[in-house]
């Protein structure tokens, strides 16, 4: 009896991990040649993890031991390049907003992102009520908004 318990587990888990695995090269064949060229083009010999943010598709990968994400549009272009920094290097400013407005809820990430047309934002993620909410804001630490982390 253990054997054909055993035997079915085996069975099982065999078809999960399979599945599991189509699934992966289901997701990674979906992203676009166009997308890939362009950022094998930026980024050479960096390993990408695929995905969608914004309707877009979105590389996750290393630069110098940061974690990073660059969003691209279906035709290569990419909107935007998102590079995690420690809370210590978000500007004053920001920190200063987020000290007086969110006195009680605790920075666990932040990043400083580029759009595509070379404009910086940064982002300050916070804990709040149970959820996280990223905290956007310009370059000079003004407020841009508030929403619910993805």
């Amino acid at each position: 009896m253990k054997k054909v318990f055993l035997a079915l587990a085996i069975v099982f888990s065999t078809a999960i991990f399979a599945q599991a695995d189509k699934e992966t090269k289901l997701k990674q064949k979906a992203v676009p040649a166009v997308v890939k060229e362009a950022f094998q083009k930026e980024f050479p010999a960096k390993k990408a993890k695929w995905g969608m943010e914004d309707g877009g598709d979105e590389a996750e990968f290393k630069i110098n031991g940061s974690d990073a994400s660059a969003v691209y549009d279906k035709n290569g272009h990419r909107k935007a390049l998102e590079i995690a920094i420690k809370t210590q290097e978000l500007p004053t400013a920001v920190t200063d907003y987020l000290k007086k407005n969110y006195a009680a809820n605790k920075i666990t990430e932040a990043a400083k992102i580029t759009d595509d047309k070379n404009i910086i934002t940064y982002e300050a993620e916070i804990g709040k009520d149970g959820k996280s909410y990223d905290v956007l804001f310009e370059a000079n630490g003004k407020f841009i908004k508030i929403a619910q982390a993805d």
